[in-house]
């Protein structure tokens, strides 16, 4: 078993949602936010047997695309060492992807515990 936790940007995340259920996975999405530009981004993860990390990683992959935004900064002393207040142009999207091993999974229905 395998435990795949992907950080994606808030507005790729419904779509990797959509995907990754269409294909009969499960995931749970937290929000978070991100520590460089501190904007929302979204922690999915997911629980699977191994042969099925590269098909979740291609879904992450297809759905959760990097793109180039123009960001208009202020003037802030803890971001003027990096760049000049002004436009930028700032790539933002894409996805971060840990896989990580798991000894064991359970799913706990009407009170029982079930190992999956």
């Amino acid at each position: 078993m395998k435990l795949v936790i992907s950080i994606v940007q808030d507005y790729d995340c419904d779509k990797l949602l959509r995907a990754i259920v269409e294909k009969g996975f499960r995931a749970t999405k937290i929000s978070s936010v991100g520590g460089f530009l501190r904007t929302g981004n979204a922690t999915v993860i997911m629980a699977m047997h191994a042969e099925q990390v590269p098909q979740a990683v291609g879904i992450i992959r297809d759905t959760c695309r990097s793109r180039v935004e123009v960001k208009i900064e202020p003037e802030m002393s803890e971001f003027m060492d990096w760049f000049p207040a002004g436009v930028h142009d700032v790539t933002v999207g894409g996805a971060v992807v840990f896989v990580l091993p798991m000894s064991r999974m359970v799913r706990i229905e009407d009170g029982k515990v079930v190992d999956l």
